[in-house]
């Protein structure tokens, strides 16, 4: 095994694009180590570089994962404790597509159809993010759009990291103001414009004293405006004249005031969509529209999900440990709440692991709505045949078409979504 792996990185140039397989958790912890895969392929075994001595239940040589036409070929090698592909046992040789998760033992990986994002790279885990190469990447831009002097339009599914992508971006600048953050769809329609531009005593009815606003607190740093298509379109005209013109002009004032700042937006709508519709300014939106990161979703960032769930559980009780059937179904999870979501539903997993006595938090523990899509339910087939169970090798092939959705997967195989769910859940608990 330890030969294949080299033999494979010998045949690669290194700028060359190709496929490969990522180890993202062994043993009990979360770890990020790359290999290409090539037509021979690639053993996942004790001696795989990046692979947990701690990992007893995994083989000398337990999978073996090759490239052939149409995908990856995945087979057991006869190992004592079989794989599994999409929490699927295999019975015999599956092609999947990426990215497909497999698990050996207590060891879980990935394939990828490019994997050079993840050589010699690392995952950043701090006190409130956690970043791994693909959100590294979108980062990376952010970071040179500070640099560049201009400001930004970051875009993504909520949850994604919006505000972290806002703090590297204020880091990025270098300036020594600070950064204030204003969740715009949190503001009242009737105070935006005092919120945002502040106001002087006697500016109405009520106003008994000077009261500055978000954009003057910003003042010689930068200003978030987290959904800013929730924003008024009268009080969208006066924050493009600050951002034209870079003076402020509070409420009851009769001259204005210089303000330097950095304003980054942000928003989960299409803003051209809004332009259309007449709810956003046009002006303001070729004044704010570029540059534009959109920030990936997480099941596009599966690198960072064992290490997300690693600091959940830490923070949620540092006595608990990973199981990998919890890794393994996160993984195969969409989370359309994407970070947000994945942290507040495993923390709930360890309280439920914590309640029932364990140490160890499994698949088991997670809520059955967890990371999925939100659908209307879909009534099961009308007739089945009473005990008819789904074959293994059947499981693993329609959610690896459906890469990982078990929605789309049950339908596929005739069954209601909550029945796939269940026949999953008792096949992660019974993992050791």
């Amino acid at each position: 095994m330890g030969s294949t792996t080299r033999d494979s990185d010998v045949e690669r140039a290194d700028d060359d694009p190709g496929p490969g397989l990522v180890v993202v958790f062994s043993g009990a912890r979360p770890a990020l180590t790359a290999h290409r895969v090539d037509r021979r392929g690639v053993v996942i075994g004790r001696e795989l570089r990046g692979v947990d001595e701690a990992d007893d239940r995994l083989s000398r040589a337990h999978a073996r994962v090759r490239l052939v036409d149409g995908g990856f070929a995945v087979r057991d090698l006869m190992s004592r404790n079989g794989t599994h592909v999409a929490g699927a046992r295999l019975t015999t040789e599956v092609t999947v597509q990426p990215p497909a998760v497999i698990r050996a033992g207590r060891t879980i990986a990935v394939v990828v159809s490019d994997v050079r994002r993840f050589e010699d790279r690392q995952v950043e885990v701090g006190e409130d993010a956690v970043v791994g190469p693909s959100f590294r990447d979108a980062l990376a831009r952010v970071e040179r759009a500070a640099r560049a002097g201009t400001g930004l339009l970051i875009t993504g599914e909520s949850g994604s990291g919006k505000e972290v992508a806002a703090r590297a971006f204020h880091a990025a600048t270098g300036a020594r103001g600070p950064l204030v953050a204003v969740n715009c769809a949190a503001i009242p329609p009737g105070v935006a414009e005092r919120l945002l531009f502040g106001t002087l005593r006697g500016a109405y009815s009520g106003a008994e004293r000077d009261a500055g606003g978000y954009l003057a607190a910003a003042d010689g740093g930068t200003l978030f405006l987290d959904e800013i298509a929730e924003l008024d379109i009268a009080v969208q005209g006066k924050l493009l004249r600050v951002l034209e013109t870079r003076e402020l002009l509070p409420l009851g004032a009769t001259r204005p005031r210089a303000v330097a700042l950095r304003v980054v937006t942000a928003t989960l709508r299409d803003l051209r969509a809004e332009v259309v519709a007449r709810r956003f300014r046009d002006d303001l939106f070729f004044r704010i529209g570029q540059p534009e990161v959109v920030l990936p979703p997480l099941r596009e960032r599966l690198e960072e999900v064992p290490w997300l769930i690693a600091h959940a559980i830490t923070k949620a009780d540092a006595g608990l440990v990973v199981h990998p059937s919890l890794v393994e179904a996160a993984l195969l999870r969409p989370w359309p709440g994407n970070v947000r979501e994945l942290l507040a539903e495993v923390r709930r997993a360890a309280l439920a692991a914590r309640d029932a006595g364990r140490s160890d938090v499994r698949a088991g523990d997670l809520a059955a709505s967890a990371g999925q899509p939100f659908a209307p339910t879909v009534a099961p087939p009308a007739v089945r045949v009473r005990g008819e169970r789904p074959a293994a090798e059947a499981v693993a092939r329609a959610l690896a078409d459906a890469h990982g959705n078990v929605t789309r997967a049950a339908r596929a195989l005739g069954l209601h979504r909550n029945q796939l769910r269940r026949y999953l859940a008792g096949k992660a608990d019974g993992a050791e």
